[in-house]
């Protein structure tokens, strides 16, 4: 197996014991954003890569969505790996799961790598302006999400949007469709009036991006429930229902906390989303637009 340089830690895996929720999710659903690591042995990481995670392989998230009823996925590409898709490709291509990805790219590829890339799965792009040791940056978004349009991929960012001096700026920038990661990583601490946050909700409810319910576990540490959360996700589910999708964020890497059980964080969209409608709607219908997964009847 492939050894981390000592400088570089390594991280924890999941509750390798998946639960089976209380809330019992419609046929179709899909958890929007997990990662797959290793084997390292045959898949090695970046030297760039901030921390290593453990082997969270495609058999192991496979048997975890089976546990808490997804019955599709999206594998987001990871920081560890940087540009090299290998990993997230070959589970695209494993046939183990009604799949489909989001990539990392540098920008200069051929164009037959991304198609290739799109024939396996792949739907999406990801701009991680969050994690240490990521490989692109503010100055690449542009470039980036012009040499994804001419195949229909969406641009995802993963960011605090805190941070950002202008949200609507990068949207406009980027242009096309773009998803933010865990919603946004708002700072529970500041309330849902927060400008950064406020931000946000105008940009999704006038449909200029996507956003993800996810990450309520980064957010907060009162586990399992996530309070502080809940009036994030209900405003985001307010502003516009039609363009959130979920995810697990299997299998939680480089987060140094409580880790959560997956079926507790399938129980709290009952408190999110009452509306069994609204449910299906974001766990089944916006996924099939968003990730070109064949529409439910």
């Amino acid at each position: 197996m492939a050894q981390a340089p000592t400088s570089i830690p390594t991280t924890r895996g999941p509750d390798r014991e998946p639960r089976r929720p209380s809330l019992a999710l419609p046929p179709g659903s899909c958890d929007c954003h997990s990662h797959v690591f290793g084997p390292a042995g045959r898949f090695p990481y970046a030297a760039t890569r901030s921390y290593t995670p453990p082997d969270c392989t495609t058999e192991d998230y496979v048997r975890m969505l089976s546990t808490i009823g997804c019955e599709r996925a999206v594998i987001v590409q990871p920081s560890c790996y940087a540009t090299d898709n290998a990993a997230t490709l070959d589970a695209l291509r494993s046939g183990t799961f009604d799949f489909r990805g989001v990539a990392v790219i540098s920008g200069h590829e051929p164009d037959a790598e991304l198609q290739a890339m799109h024939d396996a799965g792949v739907r999406g792009v990801r701009l991680n302006l969050h994690t240490r040791g990521a490989v692109l940056g503010l100055e690449d978004a542009g470039r980036i999400a012009a040499r994804v349009r001419p195949l229909g991929w969406h641009v995802q960012v993963y960011v605090a949007t805190a941070t950002l001096p202008d949200l609507d700026g990068l949207l406009a920038t980027l242009g096309g469709t773009v998803v933010i990661d865990h919603m946004g990583q708002p700072d529970v601490r500041a309330g849902v009036d927060a400008p950064a946050f406020r931000t946000l909700l105008r940009a999704l409810a006038d449909g200029r991006c996507w956003v993800k319910l996810s990450g309520a576990y980064r957010l907060s540490s009162s586990h399992p429930g996530y309070p502080e959360v809940t009036p994030f996700a209900r405003a985001l589910v307010e502003a516009n229902p039609a363009q959130l999708v979920w995810g697990s964020d299997w299998p939680h890497p480089n987060f140094a906390g409580t880790m959560p059980n997956d079926a507790e964080l399938v129980d709290l969209l009952a408190d999110w989303i009452p509306d069994a409608g609204v449910r299906r709607q974001v766990l089944v219908d916006n996924p099939a637009r968003l990730y070109d997964f064949p529409r439910s009847t």
